[in-house]
């Protein structure tokens, strides 16, 4: 039983009966299933749907894919091409930063990758790309190498669990028609008005108002910055312990 994509036959093994429809292949059907999940979401994506978005019979797409598993997949990996690389020149603190904030951005970018990073192998060539450049930047820290894929996993599982909160809520933002800040001042607001509640929503006020920031994405940048660099503090104090100085 194949478990992706990427491992086994690289081509369907079906016969097909008709011919492959020209002008059709396998980057033209990614791209197509890419922007229809951006537009409609994980739930809704089918082969017949792609199909009409691309003018052809959900049969036709067989040509390239084994299963809609395949198609997803493959757009899976496709967005990882949308990373930045870090600069190599930069010091590892900061090329972990410019990764980190890249990979955030791409989760809220195309929210439907967060359950599909959790559910495949992440093997496709531009993940794999993006898992070199993060291995390089840890090894760079100078933690000891037995170390290193706690720290790897201490920073890109923050990230993702970060960008996947922050997605969702954009999401369900957008689908109110209410903006980020609408949608939470009602939230706060219905809180603030149940008396059972008011001792969390006044140390809720209180620690908002401490971090500072006027607007809902201005709070959550603050924090996504400072919990990344209590990351980076911690890496750096168990390298100090127990590895040896990074350049």
């Amino acid at each position: 039983m194949r478990t992706s994509v990427w491992l086994g036959r690289t081509a369907p093994s079906r016969s097909r009966r008709t011919e492959s429809p020209a002008g059709l292949d396998r980057n033209r059907i990614t791209e197509a299933s890419v922007r229809l999940l951006d537009a409609d979401g994980l739930a809704k994506f089918s082969m017949r749907r792609l199909a009409a978005e691309l003018d052809v019979t959900a049969m036709s797409l067989y040509w390239y894919v084994d299963t809609k598993d395949d198609l997803l997949e493959l757009a899976l990996d496709s967005v990882y091409a949308e990373i930045d690389r870090p600069r190599e020149d930069a010091d590892w603190r900061d090329r972990l930063r410019e990764l980190a904030r890249s990979y955030r951005e791409l989760l809220v970018r195309h929210i439907w990758i967060s359950p599909l990073a959790g559910t495949f192998l992440n093997i496709g060539p531009n993940s794999m790309l993006f898992s070199y450049a993060v291995q390089d930047v840890i090894r760079d820290t100078g933690l000891p190498l037995e170390r290193q894929t706690g720290a790897l996993s201490a920073v890109f599982q923050f990230v993702y669990g970060f960008g996947t909160v922050e997605g969702n809520f954009k999401a369900r933002c957008d689908a109110t028609g209410l903006t980020q800040d609408e949608y939470h001042q009602h939230a706060m607001g219905t809180i603030r008005a149940e008396p059972h509640l008011r001792e969390i929503s006044d140390y809720s006020d209180e620690i908002m108002s401490a971090r500072g920031g006027e607007t809902v994405e201005e709070m959550r940048e603050r924090d996504f910055v400072f919990a990344l660099d209590l990351v980076i503090a911690g890496i750096e104090a168990v390298r100090d312990r127990t590895g040896s100085p990074a350049p």
